[in-house]
């Protein structure tokens, strides 16, 4: 089947003929009428602000929607008068119709879930012109009236069939799952968190937004010049902050470290300081934050287009990890997966082929992983590879390569090969898709948050909502 039978199929299937043909004004009576009826979405609504620049509240916050006499976001005006002119334009009198003025009155507000039915009824013709007034009324699906009014329209006087237009791939995403992440923390006491050697504005902003939402109680270790310094540069008042003195950054490493040791903080984050010398101190034998397992980090990732969180996984720590690491670092992941509500994570472990291949290490590895998973050396998962990146997340491409598996285009969890192909992976969802990605080291005594000037505002704080639910969780999460 090609595309264009595809798609034929596809509007049959929905109602809709692959051909549009209209009527012309000769072909039009009096009383002559169309409906059409659709179910508001958020999608669309975030469409009709982006169009509008309309960004009430009341159509786009929902927590401030439940507080109005309204009770849930609504829909603009606009919506209705778009399903109107859609069914002018469409289907009567269809293509070549110019819809010339609306004069339409909002009795009732639509909000996300109901339906709407839109009818205009041809009501005068204008002979000279060659122009229809049109009454036009709007139902929701109780039968309650939601808008009346009248339409103006040009209709063609010329006969025509065309092939229906392709719509758009058009992809709006407001990241409601990081939203509802962070709103499942906001209840929550502030997390006590230490900030290993936060010298720069970046660190310093950083714990500050975490602190205005409510969400963590930062302790700011380091040299306390430096630190002072800092905030300034930030704009940050350090008054309102714990500052716990240290010399240098790796002082700051050992003494952030050792204060999640104590139990004076919950987690852990990075300032400005190394990797390299953070992980020095978390990995210390006597002093440090290790429990058996190995540590790894964890983005979860909100994309548009994804139907569910994804988490992508090992990106950031382990730089080229052995079949015993791996084992660990899909444990960490299943198990945080399973904390943030998948019952049971689909894992798909990443390589360019879905064929075990001699010379590609990495789908040696994941079939050896997914017989580690039979014996039950991995838990609390379905577990497929080696499978391609389209393979994983695409029904549609595991379809067409016949790709039989339980995870293949459904995965909740994507287990990369090295840190080379995660950090490329992560950056390219986060840079060309217009995706989201939070992130917490897990597998230790208490999470790790790992910061990056790249990061917004909602990134930053659905990486502190994940780490607070981590440490609430149990003293030991996520290594038991």
């Amino acid at each position: 089947m090609n595309v264009i039978d595809a798609t034929a199929a596809l509007l049959a299937a929905n109602g809709e003929d692959f051909m549009m043909e209209n009527r012309t004004f000769a072909e039009i009576a009096i009383g002559d009428s169309a409906s059409l009826t659709r179910q508001a979405t958020r999608r669309d609504i975030d469409l009709l602000a982006i169009v509008s620049g309309d960004v009430n509240p009341i159509h786009m916050d929902p927590e401030f929607a439940r507080n109005s006499p309204f009770h849930k976001a609504v829909a603009h005006g606009l919506y209705g008068s778009a399903l109107i002119s859609g069914l002018i334009g469409a289907r009567l009198p269809g293509p070549g119709a110019i819809c010339i003025g609306q004069d339409i009155r909002y009795l009732r507000p639509v909000g996300v879930g109901d339906s709407l039915t839109v009818i205009v009824t041809v009501r005068a013709k204008d002979e000279a012109r060659h122009e229809l007034v049109m009454d036009c009324l709007g139902e929701n699906q109780n039968g309650e009236t939601v808008l009346t009014g009248t339409a103006y329209v040009r209709a063609p006087t010329e006969k025509l069939r065309v092939r229906r237009p392709e719509m758009p791939n058009v992809q709006v995403s407001d990241h409601e799952r990081f939203h509802a992440l962070i709103a499942r923390a906001e209840g929550q006491p502030p997390l006590p968190i230490a900030v290993a050697h936060p010298c720069d504005a970046a660190s310093i902003a950083a714990a500050a937004e975490g602190d205005r939402a409510g969400l963590i109680a930062p302790i700011l270790v380091g040299p306390q010049a430096k630190i002072l310094a800092a905030c300034a540069a930030a704009g940050v008042d350090c008054a309102a902050f714990r500052l716990v003195d240290a010399p240098h950054s790796a002082a700051a490493a050992a003494r952030a470290v050792e204060l999640v040791r104590q139990g004076e903080a919950q987690a852990l984050m990075k300032g400005s300081l190394p990797n390299d010398e953070l992980a020095q101190a978390v990995l210390d034998k006597e002093r440090g934050l290790r429990l058996g397992r190995r540590l790894s980090h964890v983005y979860l990732i909100d994309a548009p287009g994804y139907p569910r969180p994804l988490l992508l996984t090992d990106a950031a720590l382990n730089i080229a990890p052995d079949l015993e690491a791996k084992r660990d670092i899909i444990q960490n992941a299943v198990d945080l997966a399973r904390l943030l509500g998948v019952e049971t994570p689909r894992v798909a472990i990443l390589s360019a082929v879905e064929a075990v291949n001699l010379n590609l290490p990495s789908t040696l590895d994941a079939a050896a992983l997914c017989k580690m998973a039979d014996r039950g050396q991995i838990t609390g998962a379905l577990i497929d590879g080696p499978l391609a990146f389209d393979h994983a997340v695409s029904p549609v491409a595991a379809r067409q390569m016949e790709v039989s598996s339980k995870v293949a285009g459904q995965a909740d969890i994507l287990v990369v090969p090295d840190l080379e192909a995660g950090d490329m992976l992560m950056k390219q969802l986060t840079f060309l898709a217009g995706a989201d990605a939070a992130g917490v080291v897990v597998g230790a005594r208490a999470p790790i948050i790992l910061t990056s000037r790249y990061d917004s505002l909602r990134t930053r704080l659905a990486s502190f909502a994940v780490a607070g639910l981590i440490a609430r969780t149990a003293q030991r999460p996520l290594a038991e």
